[in-house]
């Protein structure tokens, strides 16, 4: 039976955010058991927001979270790291809106995390365990959560570049293979939607630090992590997104050109269809292959 876990100690970073370009100071502390994560805004007064997805407000360019007139951005690279660690419980000190980008992955989370270190908790760990596939489609846009044992994901991407046309990955989710395989991958964007975003106030702290950058004829700030790096960013964001649950999953989830507000859009409607999951504590992590819908 696993244990709910918490950090043993607090422990800090500084970053910019990415569309501010200002510079963050961010906090993790240890929390109880059923306190799930919590961001505290510390120049607000501590007003917290709760990383649950009833909390989801803006998915345009990120997650955001907002509760009670206070409000959370660029949540999900931190979310994924907690997620992809087993973190059940955390409070996140942040002194502005934006949690930093850092280098644009999970990484420099995954090792804050590590230097705190990980406390089990007296508690069990409580799974959320899919029992009937659910779906969500926009367009050609689609995402689905179906039965299965262990957590998975299969993520494909298309865009219509000569250097993106097409990546699909599929891995078995544990702490070993996020921190190694996922954790890694940095976010990516277009050079054309960099100057779009810039005109309209947009990734002020934006650059080659903290993306790829994809140009008409190539990538501006080679070398990549990984060949497809560009997918397992897009599973390092559904990790970060889905974990907006409060209940690590049992299942597998399959997603095409998905992004965050799909991501969110399917966890809000698993949480609302009640009859497609249970909750399951006395759970020992293993792993067999699950349906999907052909991607």
């Amino acid at each position: 039976m696993e244990l709910q876990r918490t950090l043993r100690r607090q422990v800090s970073c500084a970053g910019i955010g990415l569309h501010s370009g200002r510079t963050v100071t961010l906090t993790l502390r240890p929390a109880p058991a059923d306190s799930g994560i919590r961001f505290r805004r510390t120049d607000l007064g501590g007003a917290e927001v709760a990383a649950l997805v009833d909390r989801v407000g803006n998915t345009r360019f990120a997650t955001a979270l907002a509760e009670g007139g206070s409000s959370v951005e660029t949540v999900e690279h931190l979310l994924a790291a907690l997620a992809g660690l087993g973190i059940d419980n955390a409070l996140v000190d942040l002194d502005r809106a934006e949690v930093p980008i850092m280098d644009g992955s999970a990484a420099p989370f995954v090792y804050l995390v590590q230097e705190a270190g990980i406390r089990p908790l007296p508690v069990p760990k409580r799974f959320l365990r899919v029992v009937r596939p659910i779906e969500c489609a926009r367009g050609d846009r689609r995402i689905a959560l179906y039965p299965g044992d262990g957590f998975r994901i299969t993520y494909s991407i298309a865009y219509d570049h000569p250097l993106l046309r097409r990546q699909e990955l599929t891995l078995a989710v544990d702490d070993a293979s996020f921190a190694a395989q996922i954790a890694p991958a940095r976010t990516f964007t277009f050079l054309a939607e960099v100057e779009r975003l810039r005109r309209h106030g947009f990734a002020l702290g934006g650059s080659l630090d903290n993306a790829i950058v994809v140009g008409e004829t190539g990538i501006l700030n080679r070398p990549l992590r990984f060949d497809d790096e560009f997918v397992r960013h897009k599973m390092l964001d559904a990790i970060g997104d889905f974990a907006l649950l409060g209940m690590p999953i049992i299942g597998h989830l399959v997603a095409h050109r998905a992004g965050h507000a799909l991501h969110t859009a399917l966890a809000s409607k698993v949480l609302a269809d009640r009859e497609a999951w249970e909750v399951v504590e006395p759970y020992s992590r293993s792993f067999t292959p699950a349906a999907s819908f052909s991607m």
